[in-house]
């Protein structure tokens, strides 16, 4: 303190002293003019100076006195309002020790604090974690005592700090480099209030029964009402477990809204409504159970935005087979439930309505361009020659998009190249299309819903009207914007959907007998002859089909495999090895083979032959990815295994790609998944 006061004060009074020199200099320039004017200021100036030594000799104890006890006096006052602040408040050195504190500060944390290492008391603020450079903040959120805490750290130099710490702390003995401030901010209300305001916001949802005419068909006319009641009491016993209000749109759609607190339970509990629903049974004569399909819109901007994600979500549930929740939260979405096969629809409306739909766009367009998966099989070409007989039938200009044209389709497309009865630019490649498309030609989609799955991604960005026909459950980021839609999982081929649609285009449209093969074929093969989701549907559009000339014994002929393929699929088959007791795993090598997926998704097949094979999972190595193709019955969702490694399909048929992986550790991924299942309860 004596040297602050000697180094500010004692210049300050000592500043007349030093103007006797100012006056010294007066005099000595007056004798140039006046010698008795000069003598008089000499005479004034030896006075003034005299005056002025006495003053602050006599006076400057005194003075420096009352400066000190003023200073005193100030500290002390200082120091009783930092003690008394309501807000906590202390002091740490560079380490983090606490040198001084309030008793707000000790009463925050329930405890005399000084000499405490403050990280001790906060977990997350490590040594590491404090601010080490001058004027730096750091800024952490903790809980203590029950309360949620803001803590705010400030670095600073000490060197005109430390005299006011010692004097605060009587601590005159430490030596201070750097301190660190901390404030606590007590945030518990504030964080209550947030919270509070984020559990009351609104989740509006969508629930709709999947099959409720089908369902009741089966029964009896006095047991249907008791049917309807029994769904209507599930439904409303489950909503108000949640507190929701709920109303009935139509007899067999709802409209419900509750708060998003109860969103984590409804999570957790993994929409038991799903199974409560579909096990309701009074003695119906048919074993079709009830579904419902949830659409959850969460977190919206306002009240539409939300109703908008509902309704969203709802869409991709009914896309991807119903019998499932679906929550969009923005751009995430989460799915639950979806373990029941689609149910067939008896009735053909809604195949009309898109037949009349798809011919009103193509006669709308000079130009449809027409595409499917990459390596496409016979699916995805049947189906694309199904549409290119709808667009020629139209008079309108018509492209396959096909890269490359794999063993697989190659004893079909041979029949058409070179044919005289077909154009030559029936079937273009990706890079001429690019060239040929324009803004508003159409582009058809077809047994697949994914555009970055798709021949030519481009095109879809070019043209700005799709039509999307396929059978493949609807995923995150399946096209949302088509101008027609037909995306139903039920079916068992897009050669089924396509079959349907032909005989409600009118006019006399007939196949003929090459490509009705060409998409009999597609059904033959994705349905592993008419074995795995084979409905009444899909043998009327077979029917449809070798009415219009199809010839099964050209098609099996065709699709022969040769030598090499076969002894490639005893091989693989050889190797089976079984996961959890359950599931069935092998590898095919594709060495000779022209196409190792497609012969991985024959030995899938052959492996569920097996007894006591729940599902078969079927790696293979080709054009630098893995290939996974899985296979099931009724036992396993092999669609939500392979979802969770970015792949998909249906309930029984469904695969994935992985790119930078080995085999192995693509069986170990699969693996995984399956275990982390069984764990959340999900396998049975």
């Amino acid at each position: 303190m004596k040297r602050n006061a000697r180094g500010k004060l004692i210049p300050y009074m000592m500043w007349p002293l030093f103007l006797t020199v100012w006056w010294l200099i007066i005099a000595a320039t007056l004798l140039f003019f006046s010698e008795k004017a000069a003598i008089t200021v000499l005479i004034a100036t030896i006075l003034y100076f005299a005056a002025t030594l006495v003053m602050y000799l006599v006076r400057r104890k005194s003075i420096l006195k009352d400066y000190i006890n003023f200073s005193m006096d100030y500290g002390d006052m200082q120091t009783r309002l930092l003690n008394d602040l309501e807000l906590p408040y202390a002091v740490l050195d560079a380490e983090g020790v606490i040198l001084w504190r309030n008793h707000a500060f000790d009463e925050a944390c329930g405890k005399s604090t000084v000499g405490v290492a403050f990280r001790e008391m906060i977990p997350n603020v490590k040594a590491y974690s404090l601010p080490k450079h001058d004027a730096e903040e750091r800024e952490y959120r903790a809980k203590m005592n029950g309360r949620n805490y803001k803590i705010l750290m400030k670095s600073q130099d000490s060197q005109e700090f430390e005299g006011q710490l010692r004097f605060i702390s009587k601590a005159t003995s430490v030596k201070l480099q750097k301190t660190i401030s901390v404030y606590l901010f007590d945030e518990t209300e504030v964080t209550g209030l947030r919270q509070e305001n984020y559990d009351s916001r609104l989740i509006f949802g969508l629930l709709y029964i999947d099959n409720y005419e089908e369902v009741l068909e089966s029964f009896e006319e006095v047991k249907r009402s008791l049917l309807t009641a029994l769904i209507d009491r599930k439904i409303t016993k489950y909503m108000q477990n949640i507190d929701a209000v709920i109303r009935k749109l139509e007899k067999d759609k709802y409209f419900f809204i509750f708060q998003n607190r109860y969103l984590p339970w409804i999570q957790q509990d993994k929409f038991s409504l799903l199974y409560d629903v579909r096990s309701v049974n009074i003695g119906g004569s048919s074993e079709v159970g009830v579904t419902i399909s949830i659409g959850l819109g969460v977190n919206g901007k306002n009240y539409e935005d939300g109703y908008e994600s509902a309704r969203a979500a709802m869409d991709l549930a009914l896309g991807r087979g119903g019998d499932q929740a679906v929550v969009k939260d923005g751009e995430m979405i989460s799915y639950f439930g979806g373990r029941s096969e689609s149910i067939e629809k008896n009735t053909r409306v809604k195949a009309r309505v898109k037949a009349h739909a798809l011919r009103e766009l193509v006669e709308s367009k000079d130009s449809v361009f027409i595409m499917g998966h990459t390596n496409p099989d016979m699916d995805a070409i049947g189906a694309a020659i199904g549409v290119y007989r709808i667009v020629k039938h139209c008079n309108k200009n018509a492209y396959i998009v096909l890269n490359e044209v794999g063993a697989p389709i190659r004893p079909t497309v041979n029949n058409f190249l070179g044919n005289p009865e077909y154009e030559s630019s029936m079937f273009i490649s990706a890079f001429r299309a690019r060239e040929l498309a324009k803004e508003d030609d159409l582009l058809v989609i077809v047994d697949v819903n994914r555009p970055s799955f798709t021949e030519c991604p481009e095109l879809y960005d070019i043209i700005k009207q799709v039509i999307v026909l396929d059978h493949h459950r609807k995923t995150t980021d399946s096209v949302d914007d088509a101008a027609l839609s037909y995306v139903e999982p039920y079916a068992s081929s897009a050669c089924e959907l396509v079959a349907e649609i032909l005989q409600y285009i009118g006019d006399g449209l007939k196949l003929r007998p090459i490509e009705a093969e060409a998409m009999y074929a597609g059904i033959m093969i994705d349905t592993n002859n008419f074995l795995t989701k084979t409905g009444v549907r899909t043998f009327e559009a077979a029917a449809y089909l070798r009415r219009n000339g199809a010839e099964v014994t050209r098609i099996r002929k065709a699709f022969r495999s040769d030598k090499e393929e076969y002894l490639e699929k005893a091989r693989a088959i050889a190797g089976m090895e079984m996961y959890l007791n359950d599931y069935a795993f092998a590898e095919c090598s594709g060495e000779g083979v022209e196409s190792p997926n497609v012969l991985a998704a024959q030995v899938a097949n052959e492996l569920m032959e097996i007894n006591g094979v729940k599902a078969s999972f079927v790696f293979t190595r080709f054009q630098d990815l893995v290939y996974i193709s899985a296979r099931s019955i009724d036992e396993l969702n092999v669609q939500v295994v392979m979802e969770k490694l970015g792949g998909g399909g249906h309930m029984t048929v469904a695969g994935a790609q992985l790119g930078g992986v080995s085999i192995a550790e693509a069986k170990q991924k699969v693996k995984d998944v399956l275990l982390s299942m069984l764990q959340s309860g999900e396998l049975k």
